[in-house]
């Protein structure tokens, strides 16, 4: 098995909002990836005296531990034991009903030697590589199709949208929002190989459009995890001034690249 893991911050300032790992159970059977892409917030609190790594770390920890010790839950049960776990551990000392408390976009795969299972939620990706060397992505396009009009302001967002229903759901602080996720399944023998991307990694098809999903998925597989970063990384700096043009409110973000060959 050939596993890969990159991820940087967009700012060395800053630390790094992202998890990713790659979990692998004593058995020898199976195993499983949780890429979490950490939501920054505005300027003006949270409701949390915690921050997003904070958050992240906490999150990505449960779902390490559940995606690999008990697999009679399915996946979306395990990203609501995880939610609700992660908000018991702050709940005492943090306003979890703030439209901004620490929340993350999810990406979570878990494989046996029958079947491949996978859940997204928010705009991170998943793409799945066929035994016939087909790629197909695995997405949560519900922001992506929300109109520009709608995502004028954080305010405008966070009142109407943030996980209400006709907006978009993130991983913060309700369970219920693990049903919420786009699910699937595969057979294992269908699953050649698999990457998580936060949005970071996946500018380089979704806002540089150098290639399309598997072109991208092709880039890792020859060159690697750090290459595709690097890529994106020398788009972003050379085209710095169009940044308002193409909607990034960064000029760089932390991105994370997990691949595996199963």
């Amino acid at each position: 098995m050939r596993t890969e893991l990159v991820s940087e911050p967009g700012d060395a300032a800053r630390p790094n909002e992202d998890f990713a790992g790659v979990g692998l159970p004593a058995s020898g059977q199976g195993g499983c990836v949780i890429t979490l892409d950490g939501v920054t917030p505005p300027s003006g609190g949270t409701g949390c005296l915690h921050s997003v790594p904070w958050f992240t770390a906490r999150l990505g920890g449960a779902l390490t531990e559940l995606t690999l010790s008990d697999r009679d839950l399915t996946l979306p049960e395990i990203l609501a034991r995880a939610i609700g776990r992660t908000a018991e551990a702050h709940a005492d000392t943090c306003d979890l009903s703030h439209p901004r408390t620490p929340q993350a976009t999810v990406v979570l795969a878990r494989w046996s030697a029958d079947v491949v299972e996978y859940l997204v939620l928010s705009d991170s990706a998943l793409l799945l590589q066929g035994a016939d060397g087909e790629v197909t992505p695995v997405l949560d396009d519900r922001l992506g199709r929300l109109p520009a009009s709608a995502l004028a302001t954080d305010a405008l967002v966070d009142a109407t949208l943030r996980n209400r229903e006709g907006g978009f759901f993130t991983a913060a602080a309700d369970p219920a929002v693990a049903a919420r996720a786009v699910t699937g399944s595969r057979p294992r023998r269908e699953v050649r190989a698999l990457a998580a991307l936060t949005d970071g990694a996946a500018r380089w098809t979704e806002k540089f459009h150098e290639g399309d999903w598997a072109d991208l998925f092709g880039l890792v597989a020859k060159e690697g995890a750090r290459a595709l970063v690097d890529r994106v990384r020398e788009l972003e700096t050379a085209d710095y001034e169009a940044r308002a043009l193409l909607g990034r409110s960064k000029t760089h973000d932390d991105a994370t690249v997990v691949y595996v060959e199963l």
